[in-house]
């Protein structure tokens, strides 16, 4: 029974490991396809040849694409990089005021946050639109709120506080109270324990929200397309207009495909670790 049980455990990990590269060759093949299409001239760079590696290997693709999307990348890194840290401090603070301050109609306010994460943007466009105008006429700022980068940073950022807080809420039920109480009784205030007890422990909770935000800013379009002017078009406002007039240049749309998306891959890579950490904390509490 011994050998045979052996055995069966092997073949399932055999079975469960060739499942496994079956999935991951499924999921290489877009970016094998988006690869080898920014490496071919515009002859090769057809639908017909997507499957083939480049007979002429060229770089210009790349080089005409940089060119075109540079002032979009530059604008996404001022969107997405001030939006991620006002949504991570201002739902971390919620969040901790939710969780370990109680008050009167606390559990009634953290339901009507929760409420602005199912109003969809289509929803709030146009009042957001008329919102933005308003402030550009009475700041006299014109084209900062409505027409550039702030109003947008500004949209995400409100649009964001429902789930940023909920994120932070329930990671901050875990954390013990007694933790709290011991701050209170040295003479901490609620400021100060945040600071000194609470932050120091909110990594993962901070990867989550950083890259949940930095991913929803840097592949925003629609409020982009309607907030912002040709001046401040974020990535993917400049990726979606790489196209030709008489013939799609495929290769440059591979290869701008490829550098709108290195930004948030390169934050996974780095702070992925943290990530289900910090999601699934408290999903059995709060």
């Amino acid at each position: 029974m011994t050998a045979v049980a052996g055995r069966r455990a092997t073949a399932f990990t055999w079975a469960r490991f060739v499942l496994l590269i079956l999935f991951v060759v499924v999921f290489l093949i877009p970016i094998y396809v988006l690869l080898a299409t920014s490496f071919k001239p515009l002859t090769e760079a057809d639908p017909g040849q997507a499957w083939n590696l480049p007979q002429t290997w060229t770089t210009e693709a790349w080089r005409v694409a940089w060119e075109k999307l540079a002032p979009g990348l530059w604008n996404s890194v001022l969107l997405a990089v001030p939006g991620s840290l006002l949504s991570c401090a201002l739902g971390s603070m919620n969040g901790y005021v939710l969780s370990k301050w109680r008050f009167p109609g606390a559990d009634l306010l953290f339901t009507l946050f929760l409420f602005g994460m199912f109003i969809p943007y289509q929803g709030v466009m146009i009042p957001l639109v008329q919102l933005l105008v308003w402030l550009n006429e009475t700041t006299g700022l014109d084209g900062v709120f409505y027409g550039g980068i702030p109003g947008l940073v500004l949209a995400h950022v409100v649009y964001g506080i429902p789930i940023c807080t909920l994120i932070f809420r329930n990671y901050y039920v875990t954390i013990p109270d007694e933790l709290i109480e011991a701050s209170r009784v040295d003479g901490a205030g609620m400021l100060r324990a945040y600071w000194s007890v609470v932050l120091p422990v909110s990594g993962p909770a901070i990867a989550v929200v950083v890259i949940w935000q930095f991913t929803s800013l840097w592949n925003d379009f629609l409020f982009a397309v309607f907030l912002t002017g040709p001046t401040s078009w974020p990535t993917t406002v400049m990726l979606n207009n790489i196209a030709g007039a008489q013939a799609t240049p495929y290769s440059q749309q591979m290869a701008a495909a490829i550098l709108a998306s290195i930004p948030t891959m390169l934050i996974y890579v780095l702070l992925g670790r943290f990530f289900m950490r910090g999601l699934m904390a408290g999903a059995l509490k709060g």
